[in-house]
């Protein structure tokens, strides 16, 4: 990532596998820092590269995520590694810790590498959520149904990210799989006690102590701490992420487009509210005039909170860009270990 216009909160998508001159004028707005993509933005690794290319040349610090967790959630599949769901790096650990360690490793190399040669800065992964039995939209995402598992697992996936030039966004804090119902769809209600609560929450503080680049918060309402989802609260995310467990990354909101979030408001509410609360990324994705309705409602000058985490994110990146490799032979191996755990999936 490149020095430029300072990098603002909100996190755009664009139309397709090349840009549009709206797409162009919104990437270079000052209330825009990064952008998604999504599989309808892919047909090849070379004209992803392209497509990241020209978005650079529209806004040179830009910087471009995706969804690409292995399982379900991978974007982009023709030309790159088919990635396996977590779970099957966590059922892989109750036989050999050890050796599950060694696959996650691997594993998020892989992403990362095949990621950083597209253009793609990071995944946003990984998940760090329990695995309860009851949330269809977390399940196979997470790695396990332990807290014991699931940390030392997620600990390992984001700091080989990190060593391969990547970075990692845990999500969804403090947990998004206790309740059965979908937040893209709807506001799921955690009625549990902070106890409870806290055991959820111990895969992300053992990222924060190791020093993770960025957290996306659930679309989640926890009633025992706050009657706001923790993706719109204060609480969540200046008292309890950032005060009381040290985090002093970047704090991504999940998607403002989704029922989760539509609960508290229309998408200028949704955008002041979570500025306010102290997200530093705000995505609003797949609905072009909801991100022109954002853009508006943080033109004010609200743009500039969270600068100084969005700055050092892609400080952070840049950084990275020393350690990035391709290792033909580690990718063999990587590409081995994926295709034996899919068959095990």
């Amino acid at each position: 990532m490149s020095p430029g216009l300072p990098p603002g909160p909100l996190l755009v998508d664009v139309e397709g596998t090349t840009l549009t001159e709206a797409d162009r004028e919104l990437l270079a707005d000052a209330t825009v820092g990064g952008a998604i993509l999504f599989t309808r933005n892919f047909s090849s690794p070379e004209q992803l590269a392209a497509l990241t290319a020209e978005m650079r040349a529209a806004r040179p610090n830009l910087l471009i995520v995706a969804d690409y967790e292995g399982g379900r959630v991978q974007r982009f599949r023709d030309g790159f590694t088919p990635i396996p769901p977590m779970r099957a790096l966590g059922r892989a650990y109750r036989d050999d810790p050890a050796a599950a360690r060694d696959a996650t490793r691997e594993l998020a190399w892989l992403v990362a590498t095949e990621l950083r040669g597209v253009g793609v800065d990071m995944p946003l992964s990984p998940v760090a959520d329990l695995d309860y039995g009851v949330s269809a939209v977390i399940g196979s995402r997470a790695f396990g149904d332990t807290a014991d598992i699931v940390t030392d697992l997620t600990a390992v996936f984001a700091q080989s990210l990190a060593d391969a030039g990547s970075a990692a966004t845990a999500k969804h804090f403090p947990g998004h799989g206790y309740v059965a119902a979908d937040s893209h769809h709807e506001l799921p209600v955690d009625e549990r006690p902070l106890a409870a609560l806290e055991k959820d929450w111990t895969p992300f503080a053992r990222l924060v102590e190791e020093d993770i680049a960025s957290v996306m918060m659930a679309h989640v309402r926890y009633t025992a701490v706050d009657e706001r989802p923790a993706s719109l609260s204060r609480v969540w995310i200046e008292d309890i992420l950032r005060g009381r467990l040290g985090f002093a990354g970047c704090v991504f909101c999940d998607d403002l487009s989704m029922g989760g979030a539509a609960a508290l408001g229309d998408y200028a509410e949704r955008t002041r509210l979570a500025l306010t609360a102290g997200c530093d990324y705000l995505p609003v994705c797949n609905d072009r005039d909801a991100a022109l309705v954002a853009r508006d409602a943080v033109a004010d000058g609200a743009a500039d909170r969270g600068r100084a985490r969005r700055e050092a994110l892609a400080r952070r990146l840049r950084a990275a860009d020393t350690v990035f490799e391709t290792d033909p032979t580690r990718l063999a191996a990587a590409r081995e270990t994926a295709a034996r755990l899919m068959g095990a999936a």
